[in-house]
């Protein structure tokens, strides 16, 4: 069984019924071989969208009973001295900036935790860094008729 870390779009898209990656997200997340993670600063960005999003935004209670779901589904991981030093030498290493850096808290704290595998819609923000793997969902897309 691999072990894959949820980015927040994926989070995301689980939620969103009118998303065109809703069901390519549920088919993934049912899929037994996979343990599935995610950190704290996933719920945390999470919560900030949901709350915040111009069409119907969720209201804090409604968000964080969605968020006791998702603990019910997904293990939440925690930055630790380990992730911190991994962060620092990411840091240093890809010299990101702005938001950009939220990222390489999320990808330091998985590869603290000996994950290397992230499930993201956003590929470019996690391309570039080798220390991790990008999960393809390709697969998942059912095929036209």
């Amino acid at each position: 069984m691999s072990k894959v870390l949820i980015d927040t779009n994926v989070l995301i898209y689980s939620i969103d019924e009118d998303s065109k990656y809703f069901e390519i997200v549920h088919r993934f997340l049912s899929q037994p071989n996979h343990e599935l993670f995610v950190t704290s600063k996933n719920i945390s960005e999470f919560l900030s969208v949901m709350t915040r999003i111009p069409k119907s935004p969720l209201t804090i209670e409604s968000a964080l009973i969605v968020v006791e779901d998702f603990t019910k589904m997904f293990k939440v991981l925690y930055p630790n001295a380990k992730s911190f030093s991994l962060f620092m030498m990411l840091l240093q290493k890809y010299n990101p900036h702005g938001l950009q850096i939220h990222d390489f808290e999320i990808i330091s704290t998985a590869l603290a935790n000996n994950i290397s595998e992230i499930a993201t819609f956003n590929k470019r923000d996690f391309e570039k860094v080798e220390e991790i793997e990008l999960i393809r969902f390709d697969s998942f897309v059912e095929p036209s008729s």
